[in-house]
């Protein structure tokens, strides 16, 4: 079963609705507050590998298209989770 499928069914039970981005199913880490959260890191790589591009259009084509596609108060929590430490 697919993360995004995982999520749709989770948030049924809540009784939530969320956007999801299409094409970035992999990098879905988690909901929050009925949003769909996806890891940054995730996202880069999957249009590095993925989609063939190169790690400078990567970043530009998710931050202006993905990012700042804001659709209201459903829209997708992005989190930069390079920053984030290794602790456990």
């Amino acid at each position: 079963m697919n993360k995004l499928k995982l999520v749709s069914e989770y948030l049924e039970n809540i009784e939530e609705t969320a956007l999801s981005a299409d094409g970035f199913d992999n990098a879905i880490i988690g909901v929050y507050d009925g949003k769909i959260v996806y890891s940054i890191t995730k996202c880069i790589s999957l249009l590095i590998h993925r989609d063939k591009m190169t790690k400078e259009d990567a970043y530009e084509y998710f931050y202006f298209n993905v990012v700042g596609a804001y659709a209201g108060e459903k829209t997708p929590i992005w989190v930069d989770d390079i920053m984030l430490p290794n602790v456990i």
